[in-house]
């Protein structure tokens, strides 16, 4: 009996960019497979290229060369199946946070009551039911975030792509909202690829961390987060979290005690 396909697959993957006078190696050869309901994190230095791999992943940017299947399918071009969240929410002022979290429903002509439903219960999944009817102005750098990650789960996505969602927020911030993520993924499952320069945030969060080198970009380690789940904030102070801090930091040049 064949194997079911992986709910991503990367398979020598290549990205050049070509400028007036040169070419620009983003890629080199990754290659690395995300099962069905899995949380992967890409982390590498800034410039590495993992933004681009997020994005060709959604079929945003064209790949060089190689292989990128979602489903068993080749990636051509953005998909259903698949929800983004970037770094800036990117939310329209003009529109309240309900609102917002229904623009997918309206792009793909869902219907309008069941979509209408479906936002409000996501909006109670993030914490936010309560400011259905605020706009972006009235919200928090963290509380735009949050219905930012609302807004690409309104379409129900088989697969979350996080594109550093949490990066420009303080760390106060950011370890709450890890917290709220993770909580979001273990009721949905949806199979997540976050990318991220924080060691500790990827660890948290992830089953695998595909760890990259700088640009072009290729995998130093596929490191397994062995650490059970459910999981906690105090999970980040244990001997063993601080293991595999210590072995992704001296992959990527890094010294921690």
């Amino acid at each position: 009996m064949r194997a079911p396909a992986p709910a991503i697959k990367i398979a020598d993957l290549r990205k050049t960019y070509a400028t007036a006078d040169c070419e620009i190696p983003a890629l080199d050869g990754l290659s690395f497979r995300i099962e069905p309901g899995e949380f992967v994190s890409l982390l590498g230095p800034s410039g590495c290229g993992k933004t681009t791999v997020l994005r060709i992943v959604a079929g945003l940017t064209a790949k060089t060369g190689g292989i990128v299947e979602v489903d068993g399918v080749p990636v051509t071009g953005p998909q259903r199946k698949i929800g983004l969240v970037f770094q800036v929410p990117a939310l329209m002022k003009w529109r309240t946070a309900l609102e917002n979290v229904l623009l997918p429903a309206e792009i793909l002509g869902l219907d309008r009551a069941a979509s209408r439903g479906r936002a409000h219960e996501l909006l109670d999944l993030v914490g936010l039911s309560e400011f259905a009817s605020r706009y972006p102005r009235e919200l928090s750098g963290g509380m735009q975030q949050r219905v930012a990650i609302a807004r690409a789960l309104a379409h129900d996505p088989a697969i979350l792509l996080l594109d550093e969602p949490f990066s420009a927020l303080d760390m106060m911030t950011r370890n709450q909202l890890n917290i709220e993520l993770l909580r979001i993924w273990s009721e949905r499952r949806k199979t997540s690829l976050l990318v991220t320069h924080s060691i500790p945030e990827a660890i948290f969060l992830s089953d695998r961390i595909v760890v990259l080198g700088p640009r072009p970009a290729r995998i130093l380690e596929v490191v397994t987060v062995s650490l059970p789940r459910p999981r906690d904030p105090s999970i980040r102070v244990s001997l063993s979290f601080m293991q595999v801090v210590d072995r992704i930091g001296r992959l990527v040049g890094l010294e921690y005690i």
